[in-house]
């Protein structure tokens, strides 16, 4: 399948047209969105990673031949960027979150090694509200122990139990954990019969 990054929007006349379904990826700066994205499309490198938190500051599109529309949403969090870049970004998320008449989903992605943040619940929270879809993603989940990554999962899903009825997907970008149970659940979602990129 043909998959190619398709544009970087800020506005919400950028967009592409809502003609396919759409996942969107949002997370805490640095939380390992890029890697995750890479890792489902089977793609190094196209989703842009970074050591630098708040690298992503644009609403980038992907697109998988004419089937769907992946998309990268700003990390939020502890980027170090000024105040006033931060509201714009927020803005800009609320705007696309809000209008966007084709998203399917959103996978939220949690650093399994961290708690819960106030701006992740928000989040949660907000697409709850809206009756959009939640896929929560634990990345990084290779960091740990197998039964240490079980225990934070178990801990994680119960904060989340009363705002995301969708249970926490474990996964890790180095050994591809969880890829073939996220993908379950965006064809579940968007109720395409998706191919997995190889």
């Amino acid at each position: 399948m043909d998959i190619s990054f398709l544009i970087s929007a800020f506005r919400a006349h950028q967009y592409p047209p809502p003609d396919r379904p759409e996942i969107a990826f949002a997370g805490k700066s640095n939380v390992g969105k890029s890697s995750l994205i890479n890792v489902l499309i089977n793609r190094k490198g196209l989703a842009r990673t970074s050591s630098t938190p708040g690298r992503t500051q644009s609403i980038n599109f992907f697109t998988m031949g004419e089937s769907l529309y992946l998309v990268d949403l700003p990390g939020y969090g502890f980027a170090r960027v000024p105040m006033k870049v931060k509201k714009s970004w927020q803005g800009m998320v609320e705007t696309y979150l809000s209008e966007r008449s084709n998203l399917k989903a959103v996978v939220v992605i949690l650093d399994i090694r961290r708690d819960v943040s106030s701006g992740d619940m928000d989040l949660l929270s907000w697409l709850k509200h809206y009756g959009i879809n939640a896929i929560p993603v634990l990345t990084k989940a290779d960091k740990l122990s197998r039964q240490k990554a079980r225990t934070r999962a178990s801990v994680i899903t119960r904060q989340l139990k009363d705002i995301s009825p969708i249970d926490t997907i474990l996964f890790s970008a180095k050994t591809k954990e969880g890829k073939e149970e996220i993908w379950d659940k965006i064809r579940l979602v968007s109720d395409f019969d998706l191919r997995v990129p190889r």
